[in-house]
């Protein structure tokens, strides 16, 4: 089958990153895509590190998933969250909702809640990983299995760049894999709460995110990448 080989390919992959650049870690945001990686990390390539950024605002059933993880894997999986002092600055100033009021107040909510605590988790790592497809967004389009991260000086892998969401559920499926139940309720990708809604039939699979945003505009940043920047592996 066309999985079993792909999958192949990413324990291939996984332990040329164990091996070549450690520590490394998948930074996770509990997606169908991240839990697939967390599976096959723990089965063959268990020195990777395992890490989440609790926005504070995570939907109630990416809390359940969270609990599950932790029941099947053990405690493989860290947790960094905002500066509360920094945080609660932003709410107090701007208001707790501000992220509907423009792109930059957006961004600066995400630049607390995600970025400023990225940095800290990959400060101590010589690479990280994503599970970041071509298929998921206009912005993602260009990806490389391999590009360089210049704002963490370190590399950055995407495994499964080239799956396909059907793909990505079959592995789900025949391995047992715990998944977050907006995936039910019409949720095909899934970040804070009040930024994400469920799609409509034929809709994009990112049209949920950010939906009262343009396309182009809906990264957080964890993502942006410069076409000069990458590199092909």
């Amino acid at each position: 089958m066309l999985v079993d080989k792909k999958v192949k390919s990413v324990i291939s992959l996984l332990n040329n990153i164990q091996r070549d650049y450690a520590p490394a870690a998948l930074a996770s945001s509990f997606s169908i895509e991240d839990m697939l990686l967390l599976d096959l990390i723990t089965k063959h390539a268990p020195d990777i590190n395992v890490f989440t950024l609790d926005t504070g605002r995570l939907p109630a059933e990416t809390y359940n998933l969270m609990q599950k993880t932790h029941e099947k894997y053990g405690s493989v999986v860290e947790v960094y969250a905002p500066d509360c002092s920094v945080l609660a600055e932003y709410v107090q100033t701007q208001g707790p909702n501000a992220f509907y009021n423009s792109v930059e107040q957006r961004k600066q909510c995400c630049a607390i809640r995600k970025l400023v605590p990225l940095k800290q988790a990959l400060s101590t790592r010589e690479a990280w990983i994503t599970g970041l497809r071509k298929e998921q967004s206009i912005t993602r389009t260009d990806l490389q299995r391999m590009e360089w991260d210049e704002a963490h000086g370190i590399p950055k892998f995407n495994p499964l760049l080239d799956w396909s969401e059907k793909e990505v559920w079959a592995y789900i499926h025949e391995n047992d894999v715990p998944f977050n139940e907006l995936h039910t309720k019409g949720y095909p990708s899934i970040g804070c709460a009040p930024c994400t809604r469920a799609i409509a039939e034929k809709e994009d699979i990112r049209a949920g995110r950010w939906w009262w945003e343009n396309p182009e505009s809906k990264e957080c940043g964890l993502h942006v990448r410069p076409k000069e920047e990458t590199a092909s592996a």
